[in-house]
């Protein structure tokens, strides 16, 4: 058994409940724990991630230059103008990053509390020959 596995990645906001309902929509996850200051997700691929809350949460402001990314997720996706739809559907925004190599393969989106994340097109894998 490995010492370390890995665990959750907890974004901090101001309103956890808020955030679990965006990501659960997005991910068609569902509600695995929740107390006052916490809600956290499982999606259907084992993802977990939670939401902590911060009453002094502020988001990172990417892609200003004179701010850092910090985190954000990747997210693998079979059609890239659907996903959008619905990111934005759930109350989250695309994000427009100039000069980014690869722009018609992923696109850069904020959730709803601006932690920002990329829908990223998944890559087709040719079955194994011989």
């Amino acid at each position: 058994m490995p010492l370390v596995t890995a665990g959750v990645v907890v974004l901090d906001c101001a309103e956890p409940e808020k955030l679990a309902a965006f990501y659960k929509g997005l991910l068609q996850a569902e509600e695995t724990d929740a107390s006052a200051n916490l809600v956290e997700i499982r999606a259907a691929d084992g993802l977990r991630l939670a939401f902590r809350r911060d009453a002094n949460a502020t988001p990172p402001s990417w892609p200003r230059p004179e701010n850092s990314l910090q985190v954000h997720l990747d997210f693998l996706v079979e059609d890239l103008d659907a996903a959008e739809r619905r990111v934005v559907e759930l109350g989250g925004r695309p994000i427009e990053a100039k000069d980014i190599p690869g722009r018609s393969e992923e696109r850069g989106c904020s959730d709803p509390a601006g932690h920002s994340f990329t829908l990223r097109l998944a890559r087709q894998r040719a079955p194994k020959q011989g």
